[in-house]
Parts: C-alpha cells; sequence; structure tokens
C-alpha cells in the first residue's frame, strides 16, 4: 500500500513493522519505515505525508486484509499464510540485509516493549547465521503504545481462552 501510494516498488520500502496477532488488531507501524524516492531513502511519514490516512485507511486496510482476500477469493487465504511461510523461510535462510528488520511472530518473553511474556507476539527481528533477535530501542509513541497494548491483551484473552478450553477437555 505504501509504494502504491508513493509510486514505487514494494522493493523500495522497508522496516514497516507488523506488531502482535495475526487478527484485526495487528499494528502495521511505519514510523520506523523508509522508502526508497529518487535515490534518496526517507521516512514514510515524511515520503506520504497524510498523516490521516497512514494511522487510519492504512492501518485498518492492512488489518482486514485476510478478510479482504477470503471474499475477493470466495475461498481461504492459505495462499496468503504460504506466502508468508516461504518469505519467513527466505528470511530466516539468507538473514536480513544490513539495516533491515522483519516482522515475524515469536515469544514475547524477555522483550523491551512491555509486551507481556509468554505470548506469541509480530516483532520487528533481524536474522543473522539463521538466527532471528528483536531490534531494541525503537522509540514508541503514544499511538503505537495503544494499537500494541490492544493487540497484546487480545493474545493474552486467546490464549487464556485456549487454556480453559484444555482444562476442561
Amino acid at each position: 500500500m505504501i509504494a502504491l501510494k508513493l509510486g514505487v516498488t514494494s522493493d523500495d520500502v522497508k522496516n514497516v513493522i507488523i506488531w502482535g496477532n495475526h487478527s484485526s488488531t495487528q499494528y502495521p507501524d511505519v514510523n520506523h519505515a523508509k522508502v526508497k524516492l529518487q535515490a534518496k531513502e526517507v521516512g514514510v511519514y515524511e515520503a506520504v505525508k497524510d498523516d490521516s490516512w497512514l494511522k487510519g485507511e492504512f492501518i485498518t486496510t492492512v488489518q482486514q486484509r485476510g478478510a479482504a482476500v477470503i471474499k475477493a477469493r470466495k475461498l481461504s487465504s492459505a495462499m496468503s499464510a504460504a506466502k508468508a511461510i516461504c518469505d519467513h523461510v527466505r528470511d530466516i535462510w539468507f538473514g536480513t540485509p544490513e539495516g533491515e528488520f522483519v516482522s515475524m511472530g515469536i515469544i514475547s518473553d524477555g522483550n523491551s516493549y512491555g509486551v507481556p511474556d509468554d505470548l506469541l507476539y509480530s516483532f520487528p527481528v533481524t536474522i543473522k547465521d539463521k538466527t532471528w533477535k528483536i531490534v531494541e530501542g525503537l522509540p514508541i509513541n503514544d499511538f503505537s503504545r495503544e494499537k500494541m497494548d490492544l493487540t497484546a491483551k487480545e493474545l493474552a484473552e486467546e490464549k487464556e481462552t485456549a487454556f480453559e478450553f484444555l482444562s476442561s477437555a
């Protein structure tokens, strides 16, 4: 969506973060994303120059993408999930380029972003020698904090529901 909005290829956009759950609460964060425009790398907010679109339509469209794929295809979004798996395997195998990161659902234990432990939560990671590491120290503004907390709350509730189901089975 960012590439389309700016008239560049998706390869020209990097470091977009998907925080949290794979659901309608996931938070696509472009606060740390960069885009190459006319051979110069700039921040996405600076390039797009439309905060209301970035905080509104962009987020909700990404959050609803899975449902939109299912509606458009009248089939499961399994191919989209399969593509994501292939991308993860590629990233693990080849690593991430210097200065770039990808988002990956990992166990949240010991993270520096205030996400509760014991959740499978999507974080920005770098990968080297087939080992991922959470990108540390990214500033989180109040808007992002609220979105990150909301998706963490949903994951904690899903975890609790799963444990209740398992304990009664």
